[in-house]
């Protein structure tokens, strides 16, 4: 009977990995037009009652021509999610419970209209818009009584207040005078800023509670609904610093915000101010090491809203924490870490104590929603795009399926963490994704794919251009090169001021070390990247001549060229000091002087209103390699800004990466 038994397992055994094997050979490659279809979810908004979460979801309209988004409730036991918006009317975004639980409200905007709040009966019935303010609200929280709202607003333009006259109308010269001047998909800054309002819903004119030549951001009510904490760089020279502070203002404040209680006085970045339930402690996250600019690790803060010292916690934790909330008890802070090519959900006493893992392992949460013993992170894995889920009783279960009626009828690639020591014995890890059907004993074209930044990391997450490249039988390599997030301030502050130099030697040992493996094949290399992943690729072109094609999307590559044009001009003066008296280092660093050992043959591409990394840089590169008479190629998108919207574009790239990598790497 035992020896039956034995053999039918066995035989069981071999069926399912038969059929396994089977079932992935039978489902398609993974195509542009599925990658095209991928909807992003966002906003995970748990309900009050805990019996519903709200997100919303954002998908191409390849015909139309952009992005449609649509919000959405989904029981929180699981169950068949309800559209509450239709995706060609609104364009809703920044989804909110009431605090009875009986309404969902949204921001959104009709055609030719300015976005404003609108709400709906969660029980059925059409949307009814809740404000009507000329120039837009662009962010809002409910009052924890539910009878009063908290809106942030722009000061209205002239032409916003008087939209009919045909004067305003027309299109008017930038007058600048602002230190910061320009930032990429703004535009050139004017000295409107965004101020927050009191608004009690029936009432028609919202009542402004702060003011000034300042912006506020990330407000906050308290539990008793008398105060509201917001953060906002309030120097006198507020262009010049990198300083934000965290700010009370009482919500029965009558005097436009003059009056106000300044929270912390760290001159550098404090932020994401999060109130105890009782109203005596505000969580928020600091940067302490201003030196260090955005290489320095992000720390979670207390302190007593009454006034006092501020106590780091965690803080043997050299790991950036994001988005600190406090339980409903108050006992716990939760937030997310950064974590060797992870992100997670941590939480630690108030007192500092009991620090502890609380959603881990090998995935990338972005976001999530915490409503008394519930959490919807909102979770990518190597081969989903991010969905919601529900964590509650330590048990994690997955709650949308937005994208699975496509990626289950296409093949997946395998996803593998790679460890191995850099020139000088520096550890570093990074991800391998492997073609479909891989088999070691061949040897595979390999992409290396640079990410951007420099300060983030691959982490378990859905990368589309490798599954696109893993699906057209390349090998892609994602390494977290030093500058990269999620190791430590140490890590990644070593590319201060020496950009291209050791990230240079750590993804090269990355190429290095899958060649060893024996299915790398070393003839048949491409490199390239987005942003940062654009100005690494420039270093390695300049450096190297191993690969057989590049693709080098909206980087920079003579820097001095930059100061003044792109919206970086704080930290270029803050890293490599002002062009004039620190040339040297400025034209040391520019891989633009070194363009004549470039014979890649490379692909330059960026947005034509870029002012992240502006254009100007690969038309610089892309002259420099058409005079010396080297392969090249300038693709500019027109009126498009650092990432790309137009789905138009969107797909247009991807199909020139594969062109470009398939005509000279593979």
């Amino acid at each position: 009977m035992t020896s039956k038994i034995l053999k039918f397992s066995c035989f069981l055994l071999l069926f399912l990995i038969y059929f396994e094997g089977y079932s992935q050979e039978t489902k398609k490659l993974i195509a542009i037009d599925d990658l095209m279809k991928l909807k992003s979810v966002s906003n995970s908004q748990i309900s009050p009652d805990g019996k519903w979460v709200a997100y919303t979801t954002s998908e191409a309209n390849l015909k139309k021509d952009k992005a449609e988004t649509q919000l959405w409730m989904i029981p929180a036991q699981g169950g068949e999610a309800i559209p509450m918006t239709s995706k060609e009317f609104y364009g809703a975004s920044q989804p909110r419970w009431s605090p009875d639980n009986k309404y969902l409200s949204f921001i959104a905007k009709q055609p030719e209209e300015k976005a404003q709040v609108w709400l709906l009966n969660r029980n059925g019935g059409d949307a009814q818009q809740l404000t009507k303010i000329k120039q837009g609200v662009s962010g809002y929280e409910w009052a924890p009584d539910g009878k009063r709202l908290l809106l942030s607003i722009k000061d209205p333009k002239p032409e916003e207040l008087t939209p009919d006259k045909e004067d305003d109308k027309k299109v008017k010269p930038a007058v600048i005078d602002r230190l910061q001047f320009k930032r990429d998909n703004a535009g050139y800054l004017d000295r409107y800023r965004t101020h927050l309002y009191i608004f009690t819903p029936g009432d028609s004119v919202p009542v402004q509670i702060t003011s000034g030549d300042f912006d506020e951001k990330s407000p906050a009510w308290s539990p008793d609904g008398k105060s509201i904490a917001f953060v906002s760089n309030r120097t006198d020279n507020a262009d010049g610093n990198s300083n934000t502070d965290i700010w009370i203002v009482a919500t029965d404040n009558l005097d436009k915000g003059k009056t106000l209680k300044q929270l912390t006085t760290n001159p550098n970045a404090d932020e994401s101010p999060a109130w105890s339930p009782d109203g005596k402690l505000i969580a928020y996250t600091t940067i302490i090491d201003a030196k260090a600019m955005w290489y320095a690790t992000q720390k979670l803060a207390v302190l007593p809203t009454a006034g006092g010292a501020y106590t780091l916690l965690a803080n043997e934790l050299d790991r950036n924490i994001n988005k600190p909330k406090f339980s409903q008890d108050g006992k716990l802070i939760y937030f997310l870490i950064e974590e060797n090519g992870t992100s997670i959900i941590g939480a630690i006493d108030p007192s500092g104590e009991k620090l502890e893992s609380v959603i881990k392992g090998e995935f990338s949460i972005s976001d999530y929603s915490l409503e008394s013993t519930m959490i919807a992170p909102l979770l990518a894995k190597s081969n989903q795009p991010s969905e919601i889920y529900l964590f509650k009783n330590n048990d994690l279960k997955k709650l949308t399926a937005v994208n699975d009626e496509i990626l289950n009828k296409v093949q997946k690639p395998s996803v593998e963490k790679i460890h191995f020591k850099s020139e000088d014995g520096t550890n570093i890890e990074g991800f391998v994704v492997k073609p479909l059907g891989f088999n070691p004993k061949t040897k595979y074209p390999v992409i290396l794919w640079l990410h951007g930044g420099p300060v983030s990391q691959y982490e378990f997450d859905f990368n589309e251009s490798p599954q696109l490249f893993a699906a057209n039988g390349y090998v892609t390599l994602l390494i977290n090169p030093r500058g990269s997030s999620g190791y430590g301030q140490p890590f990644s502050e070593a590319l201060f001021a020496d950009w291209g130099n050791k990230d240079y030697q750590d993804v090269m040992a990355g190429v290095d070390y899958v060649i060893a493996q024996g299915y790398a094949d070393p003839n048949r290399l491409g490199v390239g990247g987005w942003s940062y992943g654009g100005i690494l690729t420039n270093y390695v072109i300049t450096k190297t001549n191993r690969f057989k094609g590049a693709v080098s999307g909206a980087s920079e590559s003579l820097y001095r060229a930059n100061y003044g044009h792109d919206h970086y001009q704080l930290t270029w003066e803050l890293e490599l000091g002002l062009p004039w008296e620190n040339a040297e280092l400025w034209e040391k660093l520019s891989p633009f002087n070194n363009v004549a050992n470039i014979t890649t043959p490379t692909l330059w591409m960026g947005g034509s209103n870029d002012w992240n990394v502006p254009i100007l840089n690969s038309e610089q590169m892309y002259q420099a390699m058409k005079r010396l008479g080297r392969e090249t190629l300038l693709v500019v998108y027109p009126e498009e800004s650092h990432g790309l919207e137009r789905p138009s574009f969107i797909k247009d790239r991807y199909e020139r990466y594969l062109k470009w990598f398939d005509s000279h790497v593979k």
